[in-house]
């Protein structure tokens, strides 16, 4: 089977909701941010780009529509290039990759960009229309609690004592001065934003961000092509899993 390989990767920084310097930024602008230098710094024409597949956690509003088409032709990608937007909620971005690599994997493609954009400012907690569905409401209310009181139900079934989520997140961010201190983090610092030009966005330390504004790309194509654009350091996505408990079990 083909192997995917990840060739180039970029990121915006990642913006406090409401307060950050990405307050009131649409999806689109973040997310053709990173994927614009995703292509810039593969060095490829943008014409061999297949597809886009991006991952946003509510689609409507400023991130409605085929929000990963938006993205695409924000970056500067032809209209020959098309785009599909998916969402698993905060494993959207992470699922959109995963599916660019299966694609690649099975010969159906051979470069595509994959990631996730999200802008919490612009779009309100539980939509801008929440409209729970009745016999949800009745049967499986759990379907509408947030991701907080859903952290907090894994806590309480696996019994994550307090100290081990600090020593994670801990280790998180040691594994991330690492990577930044060998040259692998992939931030693209500056985004237009108007008239403005935000740089040097810190990302936020401890446990969680909450609600954050940011967007990462990432471009895969097929090992056979790797060569040619000339990868220093080739990654590779192994596998991947949605079944809770198996990541659970696995202590990933």
């Amino acid at each position: 089977m083909t192997e995917a390989v990840i060739v180039s990767t970029a990121r915006t920084g990642l913006g406090k909701s409401w307060k950050g310097a990405f307050n009131m930024t649409y999806g689109a602008t973040l997310g053709a941010h990173a994927v614009e230098h995703a292509v810039l710094r593969a060095g490829i024409d943008p014409a061999e780009v297949e597809d886009v597949i991006m991952g946003s956690t509510f689609g409507e509003g400023t991130t409605g529509g085929n929000i990963a088409r938006a993205i695409a032709l924000r970056a500067g990608l032809p209209t020959s290039t098309a785009g599909m937007s998916i969402n698993r909620f905060c494993s959207s971005g992470l699922q959109s990759i995963a599916l660019a690599a299966d694609r690649i994997r099975s010969g159906s493609a051979e470069i595509l960009i994959a990631g996730g954009s999200e802008s919490m400012s612009l779009i309100p907690m539980g939509g801008n229309k929440f409209a729970p569905n009745p016999w949800f409401v009745d049967n499986r209310p759990e379907v509408y609690i947030n991701m907080g009181l859903t952290a907090e139900n894994v806590q309480r079934k696996y019994k994550i004592a307090r100290d081990d989520q600090d020593a994670f997140s801990f280790r998180t961010q040691q594994r991330w001065a690492k990577a930044h201190a060998a040259g692998f983090d992939t931030v693209a610092n500056e985004v237009p934003i108007g008239e403005a030009l935000y740089s040097g966005i810190t990302t936020m330390l401890g446990g969680g961000t909450g609600p954050a504004a940011g967007a990462i790309a990432a471009m895969q194509r097929k090992s056979a092509e790797k060569d040619r654009i000339k990868v220093q350091s080739p990654r590779y996505l192994q596998a991947w899993d949605a079944q809770f408990d198996f990541i659970a079990r696995r202590q990933i």
